[in-house]
């Protein structure tokens, strides 16, 4: 079930940062390329996973109603991937769309790590909610 989640989360993330890169590529550039396709891409690489894994499949932990704090580290990680890949281009000359598809996809594998930590001991979990 873990790798069907990854892999939605990673595609999603890719294709959309990549289209995200192509979109805005004509009127921004560089960093604020990266940050709007890793943030867009995690945005719906988070939707899709909930959407077709949970719903869909039926299987999986449910992630409607997630605490504050991962959603905190959801944007960290998006803005993280996203500069690490701007970084790496930097001497590179390539296109918005690729520099979107590596934001998008830096930003999807940090935010799937975060989120099988996250789901890895429920019952600590459960325990910092009710304190």
């Amino acid at each position: 079930m873990i790798e069907a989640s990854l892999l939605v989360v990673i595609i999603v993330a890719l294709l959309v940062g990549g289209l995200t890169g192509i979109v805005l590529g004509t009127t921004i550039s560089g960093i604020a390329v990266a940050l709007a396709a890793g943030f867009l891409g995690v945005i719906a690489a988070t939707i899709a996973r909930n959407v077709l894994v949970r719903r869909a499949m039926r299987v999986g932990p449910d992630d409607s109603g997630l605490p504050v704090v991962v959603i905190v580290f959801s944007v960290v990680a998006s803005i993280a991937g996203s500069l690490a890949a701007a970084e790496i281009t930097e001497t590179i000359p390539i296109s918005t769309g690729m520099l979107g598809a590596l934001s998008g996809l830096l930003s999807g594998m940090l935010m799937a790590m975060l989120m099988i930590t996250y789901h890895m001991n429920p019952d600590k979990r459960q325990n910092l909610i009710k304190n």
